[in-house]
């Protein structure tokens, strides 16, 4: 590859802190722009839940933006529209990440904020009940009114039969219904508390002032008594495992998950690549099969999980009606078979390894994206170094290294395969009337 420039994205230099409560600090100062992103990640998600409350890390990305002993309801969102910035939040199977982009310039605000409501969050039944239907709602927008929700939320249950990563992040809905004010009350004092949080800014900043500013607004949160997670390993899969939903479409869709490794796991590296080799792009060898050659599919993607635990390899094709799910399942069992037989050709690794390079730099480009990776890696892999030993693993992955890659983990007995056929039903499918 050509020597990196000057500029590299990936030369950040962070200072990190730790508070006397636990509150890990990282701040990453740059002056490309006059803006800061701060952004709070709790190292609780989806997997850190139990059967039968499930969904309630994601209720509380909701209840978050609601009433604090010192603000009115709304008040948080005014009071950072009215700065210039704009606020945000996501959960997933590892984390939940509260995001405030804003001016440089109104930096100490969003530490008021945050730290307000990461100790003064008003829960009260009015609350509760009002975000548990809004959660409800959007469960059945994305899940059970959506061909890709419902595919998505059925790979995992049966691609994972102890682990709870077999369980959604929006959580099962009589589960949703099930959560009391006492469940989230107690959910609030164990989860958010400084000590199982990492408190991120970059962007135009000066890190002593912001370190004080921090001192002092986060400096005097009690942190808590964590609970000791419970590590679950998932049993080795033996046998592909299958599943048919019909389903108001056009023309069949499928999705097939192999079990891969963690993010973590040096050979998740070379897994990524031969998920590039195989769909990365046009000139990807799935891509050109399905699409361009044999026209068997309209749509193809696919991700490789980045998660703590092992999680899944997905590969997701829209078919073109008037071809069957066993067309495109030899085609993909044929382009694996010959990956995992042999390496991808030199043009291949550089076209893989150039096209994650760039999506791995793009990212650091803004204030915001800097956030969100160092965060990830320090919530998802407990240290934020990891992003740079990511990226140089990447860099040194060799071609016998992807092929071994996908003849270790792209077995047919690894394989969880989810196909929703046509019900038969009038549907406008993307403009496609059936």
């Amino acid at each position: 590859m050509s020597p990196r420039a000057k500029s590299d994205p990936l030369d950040l230099r962070v200072e990190q802190q730790l508070l006397a409560n636990g509150l890990r600090v990282l701040i990453c100062p740059s002056a490309a722009a006059p803006v800061v992103s701060v952004q709070t990640w709790f190292r609780v998600g989806s997997r850190h839940e139990r059967e039968g409350l499930t969904g309630i890390a994601h209720l509380f990305e909701h209840l978050m933006f609601n009433r604090t002993e010192r603000l009115a309801a709304g008040e948080f969102d005014r009071l950072m529209e009215q700065a210039g910035g704009d606020t945000n939040a996501s959960t997933w199977t590892d984390w939940t990440q509260y995001t405030d982009n804003l001016p440089a310039d109104r930096l100490e605000l969003a530490l008021r904020l945050e730290a307000e409501r990461m100790q003064r969050l008003v829960l009260d039944d009015e609350v509760v009940e009002s975000e548990r239907e809004v959660v409800m709602n959007e469960r059945r927008f994305r899940v059970e009114d959506d061909v890709e929700g419902a595919i998505s939320e059925e790979l995992y249950a049966r691609a994972f039969t102890q682990h709870p990563y077999r369980w959604p992040t929006i959580g099962w809905m009589r589960d949703i219904r099930a959560i009391t004010i006492a469940d989230a009350r107690a959910f609030y004092r164990t989860h958010y508390a400084p000590n199982n949080a990492t408190l991120v800014i970059a962007g135009a900043c000066e890190p002593a002032a912001v370190l004080r500013e921090i001192e002092r607004r986060y400096g005097r949160i009690r942190p808590q008594v964590l609970p000791t997670e419970t590590i679950v390993v998932e049993p080795e899969q033996t046998e592909e495992r299958r599943a048919t939903l019909v389903r108001p479409v056009a023309a069949a869709r499928a999705c097939y998950a192999w079990k891969a490794p963690a993010q973590g796991d040096p050979d998740w590296s070379a897994l990524a690549l031969a998920h590039t080799v195989l769909l990365g792009g046009a000139a990807a060898r799935l891509y050109r099969r399905l699409v361009v050659d044999d026209e068997l599919a309209s749509q193809v993607g696919g991700m490789l999980t980045p998660f703590a635990h092992p999680g899944l390899y997905e590969l997701f094709v829209s078919l073109v009606r008037g071809h069957t799910v066993a067309e495109v399942e030899q085609v993909i069992d044929e382009e694996v078979a010959r990956l995992s037989a042999a390496a991808p050709s030199a043009a291949e690794l550089t076209r893989a390894r150039t096209r994650l390079e760039t999506e791995f730099c793009v990212e650091l480009e803004t204030a915001d994206g800097k956030a969100q990776a160092l965060g990830h890696y320090d919530a998802t892999l407990g240290d934020h170094r990891l992003l740079r030993e990511q990226h140089a693993r990447l860099l040194a992955v060799r071609p016998e290294e992807i092929s071994r890659a996908a003849a270790r983990y792209l077995r047919k007995e690894r394989r969880t395969v989810v196909v929703a056929e046509p019900s038969g039903e009038v549907v406008d499918d993307e403009g496609d009337d059936a």
